[in-house]
């Protein structure tokens, strides 16, 4: 059997969203904004913007389950840019800005929109836009789902028996 990851179509895109995702922390380095990780900004953002969140409203809000919420959030606290504080009920907490992260924020708004502007001319040099290939992708798997694709050629091949 030899090594089936040595080919992949979507890895090139996996890589090339973190080398962007670098970049962007290169200007948050360059702009002395010191540990703060691409992935936190729109956790951050929305907190600015809606106030303190328990954990489970913050997920909903930015569509991520709870769990991967709760591990982000702790990151977060690690790297000093939210607190949590108990809830209303004893089960629940609530995500709060810290100090540091309210003194960057607006900054931090300011690279998400030019960052979403460098996109965009990105996406005007090429003649098909991914944006417009992730909204074709979402319409595809609405017609057929990603599991019943994969189910369908794992039943065609006898190793998976």
């Amino acid at each position: 059997m030899s090594d089936p990851t040595h080919h992949s179509l979507w890895r090139p895109l996996r890589l090339l969203q973190s080398s962007m995702d670098d970049d962007i922390a290169q200007i948050y380095t360059e702009g002395e904004i010191d540990g703060l990780k691409p992935s936190f900004v729109m956790e951050l953002l929305r907190l600015h913007d809606h106030g303190p969140m328990t954990i489970t409203e913050l997920a909903e809000s930015v569509n991520r389950t709870h769990s991967a919420l709760s591990q982000k959030v702790a990151a977060m606290r690690t790297a000093g840019w939210v607190e949590t504080v108990a809830g209303d009920d004893a089960r629940s907490k609530m995500v709060t800005l810290t100090d540091k992260a309210r003194g960057v924020v607006s900054r931090l708004a300011a690279e998400w929109r030019a960052t979403e502007a460098a996109i965009a001319d990105l996406e005007a040099e090429i003649p098909y836009p991914l944006s417009r290939v992730v909204t074709d992708i979402e319409q595809a798997l609405q017609r057929k789902s990603f599991h019943d694709r994969i189910a369908e050629k794992l039943a065609q091949d006898p190793e998976w028996g």
